[in-house]
């Protein structure tokens, strides 16, 4: 008696869960809600997804670089137009070292930015300055990004003592205050070149790059192709050259964007202190003499204000194409507004089939065209059942 009942008995099948990509975000309400034993989620036409073109996948080489947006333009064209200026214009301006000038003369057409109090030329050396700074700046981040790879991915990915020295090292330099020491080693040196200065620099900014390094790499070396390449034998150098390094490009190119912003504004602190280079012209060494020569009281605007506002449009540059490298880094900056996006389009279409005056199909509250609402039935009967 019970076989024939259990044969005989029907199940309503339960209500299909809503796909992920339509549930509500970004705080607002959705229009309608599907009540059942799934949680309650948006009814998207099916018309959205046919109209709406599928994305090209980037693969390959192309995958790694960042989505062309309004910021990596902006902090493209700051770069590249700065670092036109500081290598062209020394061409078309007298010699920055020149003293053959008078002393304290305002712009005009023969001096773009007057002269200082020695009778240099101020745009001169503007222009000739911004090549020691950027020198500083690449030779110190070039230092940093060496020794966090060392510090960090070898570290990471050797494990065991080699983790634990190299980490040992690495927390050391962290607690370390870097601007004190830099200020201690250049007050103690009594000549301090370019080189000098960028290697100080160098020096003192790679331990917080160097645990974000460590960190992935700890990760990367669990992944299936890496355990792949040590069971086939291949060797730790080759591995982390081939296997890990590659899938980090992204980030160590971010690291090192930021370790030459923080070197160039590091050396025109340390130039405005009076412990920059020493006989050399850099955007800080400028805004060091026009301080001290009070152009500031005397309303020379000419003098400081162009180094300084160079220093912070290059930073801003250099930030801004950081910022588009890190949608490559974090997922969730380069997937969540494309997903805002959708979810947005996904409502507007849904209103659209609200205001159908035919009242054809099935409309944005999930009801049938002859008014019955299925949703609902289906979910009683689920539960029901």
């Amino acid at each position: 008696m019970s076989d024939n009942t259990r044969e005989t008995e029907i199940v309503t099948p339960a209500a299909d869960a809503a796909p992920a990509a339509t549930v509500v975000v970004d705080g607002l309400a959705p229009a309608t809600t599907t009540e059942g034993i799934v949680p309650d989620v948006r009814d998207v036409p099916a018309a959205l997804d046919q109209d709406a073109p599928a994305a090209p996948a980037r693969r390959g080489l192309r995958a790694m670089l960042p989505r062309r947006s309004g910021k990596l333009t902006a902090g493209i064209v700051l770069v590249v137009g700065i670092l036109l200026f500081t290598f062209v214009a020394p061409f078309f301006t007298q010699d920055p070292r020149s003293t053959a000038n008078a002393r304290f003369l305002p712009p005009s057409a023969e001096h773009l930015l007057g002269t200082n109090h020695i009778g240099n030329d101020i745009f001169a050396q503007v222009a000739y300055g911004g090549q020691g700074s950027l020198m500083v700046g690449l030779i110190a981040g070039a230092i940093a990004l060496v020794l966090s790879i060392v510090f960090g991915i070898v570290a990471g990915y050797r494990g065991r003592f080699t983790d634990e020295a190299l980490s040992l090292v690495t927390n050391i330099m962290l607690v370390i205050p870097g601007l004190p020491l830099i200020i201690v080693i250049s007050a103690y040196l009594q000549t301090r070149s370019l080189v000098i200065v960028a290697v100080i620099l160098g020096l003192t900014a790679w331990p917080g790059a160097a645990i974000v390094l460590r960190m992935q790499a700890k990760s990367l070396r669990a992944r299936d192709y890496v355990s792949a390449a040590r069971v086939a034998g291949e060797k730790t150098p080759r591995i982390i050259l081939v296997e890990i390094f590659p899938n980090l490009l992204p980030l160590l190119t971010a690291q090192f964007l930021g370790a030459v912003l923080l070197a160039i504004l590091a050396e025109a602190g340390l130039s405005f202190l009076g412990l920059g280079p020493s006989g050399s012209i850099t955007w800080g060494t400028i805004l060091n003499q026009a301080s001290a020569n009070n152009a500031l009281s005397l309303g020379m605007w000419w003098w400081f204000v162009p180094p300084g506002l160079l220093i912070a449009l290059f930073g801003c540059g250099l930030a801004l194409i950081n910022f588009s490298l890190d949608e490559i880094i974090n997922p969730r900056l380069r997937l969540g507004p494309a997903a805002v996006k959708s979810v947005r389009k996904a409502r507007k279409a849904g209103l659209a089939v609200d205001a159908d005056p035919d009242g054809a199909g099935s409309g944005a509250d999930g009801n049938d065209p002859d008014g019955t609402d299925t949703d609902a039935d289906d979910a009683k009967e689920t539960v029901g059942a």
